[in-house]
């Protein structure tokens, strides 16, 4: 896959997101401060942790006295967290079901595209390689230190490299991430370079006709990555389900697709710690599938459905 694809997809993200709103650190110090400046008491703000752009949203409703959940969004390959908030519209999400939301920008690579480095397939085309994995895991910690956080429900949630990268926290920080939700990203390909220490709960949303990344696997620049079988599989491996699932009702996620156009199918038995694997597939669905309203909604009560005293 060249390099040009991902630079296309950044353009029908950015129609994607304006659509949406018609119709409704640094490589060399990936862990964030321990005490970021101005993080907002309630509302949005957008600070510099690490030498990197996040921006926080309190909901209203945020009380120290109760912990609140903390959702991680995790934007693209040449998208940034202004343009992911825009497309998956999470704080309306934040501000119903009371949960802290954080969404930083990755670093800029020698093109001046934002990315995450999560895996050996996507997306750090150059050098320098960051730590993203220890920035991440570096920005949930200054986050649980200035907000009253349940360390037994953090999730991440992210689209394409954002995916990758929500996907490899889970493998490097099982002990942080309870569950997470990707779309249209994909684990490592070598299975062995996923070590969680504990189960995750994972949702694997993939598009069947995504021209960015396919849906039977491929590669980019070489590199190749799982198909959304296998990612899922490998999953299923690493949580001990059972490979036999159940399927649940279509969802209708998508504005352009005829009505119910994603099927759903779960596997819960045999699976660790209560977690729990599910894979959504948007039938006829893009690498930036056009969501509806019911997308939010719909990953934010799987996230929630997920919960486990903090280890």
């Amino acid at each position: 896959m060249r390099l040009n694809r991902w630079r296309a997809v950044r353009a029908v993200t950015a129609v994607a997101a304006l659509m949406v709103m018609v119709a409704c650190g640094s490589a060399d110090n990936p862990r964030p401060s321990a005490s970021p400046p101005a993080l907002p008491a309630s509302g949005t703000g957008t600070v510099e942790i690490g030498g990197r752009q996040v921006t926080v949203h309190v909901p209203a409703s945020y009380d120290r006295a109760r912990p609140a959940a903390l959702v991680v969004g995790l934007h693209g390959y040449t998208s940034d967290a202004k343009e992911l908030e825009s497309y998956l519209r999470l704080t309306p999400e934040s501000d119903r079901r009371g949960f802290v939301y954080a969404y930083p920008d990755g670093s800029e690579d020698d093109r001046g595209e934002r990315f995450w480095n999560a895996t050996d397939a996507c997306c750090s085309f150059s050098d320098p390689k960051p730590d993203d994995s220890a920035y991440l895991s570096g920005l949930i910690t200054t986050l649980q230190e200035a907000y009253r956080l349940d360390r037994g429900r953090v999730y991440l949630i992210g689209h394409s490299n954002g995916g990758f990268m929500a996907f490899r926290m889970a493998c490097d920080h099982a002990d942080q991430v309870t569950a997470i939700v990707s779309l249209n990203g994909a684990s490592w390909s070598d299975p062995a370079r996923c070590r969680p220490s504990g189960p995750v709960s994972v949702l694997a949303i993939h598009s069947s006709t995504d021209e960015t990344v396919a849906f039977t696997g491929g590669d980019i620049d070489g590199n190749a990555y799982p198909s959304a079988d296998a990612t899922v599989a490998q999953w299923l491996r690493l949580d001990h389900c059972a490979t036999t699932g159940r399927d649940a009702p279509k969802l209708d996620l998508v504005t352009n697709l005829p009505a119910a156009e994603t099927s759903v199918r779960s596997y819960t038995e045999g699976c660790a710690d209560r977690s729990v694997v599910q894979a959504w597939t948007i039938d006829g669905g893009t690498h930036v599938p056009q969501l509806g309203p019911g997308f939010a909604p719909a990953v934010t009560g799987f996230l929630f459905s997920r919960a486990r005293p903090a280890r």
